[in-house]
C-alpha cells in the first residue's frame, strides 16, 4: 500500500512538473493582437512577428509582447493661430493602428505606449502648420478642404513613425472671444443693411404709387373738364345720382333706418311736395 501511494504522489509531482514546464513554454495571442519575441541570446527583439493563436518558447530565454493591432480612435486637440492672427481651439479624431510588419521596429524604437509618444507631437505640428495657411473665415467656408489637407499631411508624418491612419476629422472648431463678437457685431450691421435697403425700396415704390395716382386723378379732372365742356351740368348730375343710389343702397341695409314719405301729394315731378325724411330708429 504503501509503494503504491509513493508511486502515485511521484507521477502526481512529475506530472505537476510537466504541467509546468508546458505550461511556461507556450503561449497565446488573442484576437485583434500581434506578438513580438524578446530573446535574450540572440540579441533582443527578433524581426518576425507572431500571428494570432497559440505559440511556443523558451522559457528564461524568450519573452513574448503582446501588441493590440486593432484600429482605435484618438483625440488631439490644439490651439493655434490662424492666418490673419486669430486664435482657434481646434479638436481632431484620428482612427490608426500600427503596421503590423513593422511591430518589431516599432516597439524597439518607442516601446508599447507609441501611440502617446507619437500622434500628440505630430498632431500639433500638422495641425499647426495647415491652419496658419487659412484665415479664420476660410477655416469656416473652406472646412472640407483643410480636413483633407490635414489628413494627408497626417498619413505623410504617420507612415514614418509606422502608424496608419484610418481617418482623420475635425469635430471642433471654435475661435476666440473677441473674433466671434466682431462676427456677430458683422451680422447685426448685415441685417440692419439690408433692413434700410429695404425702406428705402419701400419708400420708392410708395412715391411711384403716389405719382401714378396723382396723373391717374389729374388725368380724370382733365376728361371730367371737357365733358363738362361740351355737355355743361349732365355729368355733374349723374353723378350725384349715382352718389344717392350708392347711400340709399347703404341706409337700406341699416336695420334701425326707417322712410316716411313727404306729404301734400306733389303735382309731377314731385315739385310741390314735401320731401320725405330717413329716421334713425334706436330699439
Amino acid at each position: 500500500m504503501d509503494k503504491i501511494l509513493s508511486r502515485v504522489s511521484s507521477a502526481a509531482g512529475a506530472l505537476a512538473v510537466g504541467a509546468f514546464t508546458v505550461n511556461s513554454c507556450i503561449y497565446n495571442v488573442d484576437g485583434g493582437e500581434r506578438a513580438v519575441m524578446f530573446d535574450t541570446l540572440r540579441g533582443g527583439i527578433l524581426p518576425d512577428v507572431r500571428d494570432e493563436g497559440t505559440h511556443f518558447m523558451i522559457p528564461v530565454v524568450q519573452r513574448p509582447v503582446i501588441i493590440d493591432v486593432r484600429t482605435k480612435p484618438r483625440e488631439i486637440p490644439s490651439v493655434t493661430g490662424t492666418k490673419d492672427l486669430q486664435m482657434v481651439n481646434i479638436k481632431l479624431r484620428v482612427l490608426w493602428r500600427p503596421v503590423i510588419e513593422k511591430l518589431p521596429q516599432l516597439y524597439r524604437e518607442l516601446g508599447t505606449d507609441f501611440d502617446e509618444r507619437v500622434l500628440p507631437s505630430i498632431g500639433n505640428e500638422v495641425l499647426k502648420s495647415v491652419v496658419a495657411q487659412y484665415n479664420a473665415e476660410e477655416l469656416l467656408s473652406k472646412r472640407a478642404e483643410v480636413s483633407a489637407r490635414i489628413k494627408t499631411e497626417l498619413i505623410k508624418r504617420g507612415a514614418h513613425f509606422h502608424l496608419t491612419l484610418d481617418d482623420v476629422a475635425i469635430t471642433h472648431l471654435t475661435f476666440g472671444h473677441e473674433f466671434m463678437k466682431a462676427i456677430e457685431s458683422k451680422q447685426v450691421a448685415s441685417q440692419e443693411a439690408e433692413r434700410q435697403q429695404y425702406v428705402v425700396q419701400r419708400a420708392e415704390q410708395e412715391r411711384i404709387a403716389n405719382v401714378t395716382r396723382a396723373e391717374g386723378e389729374a388725368e380724370a379732372a382733365t376728361i371730367i373738364t371737357k365733358a363738362m365742356e361740351k355737355t355743361g351740368n349732365a355729368i355733374v348730375e349723374v353723378r350725384r345720382i349715382d352718389a344717392a343710389k350708392d347711400i340709399a343702397k347703404k341706409l337700406a341695409k341699416g336695420r334701425n333706418i326707417t322712410y316716411l314719405p313727404g306729404g301734400g301729394g306733389g303735382s309731377e315731378g314731385g315739385s310741390g311736395g314735401n320731401p320725405g325724411l330717413l329716421l334713425s330708429i334706436d330699439k
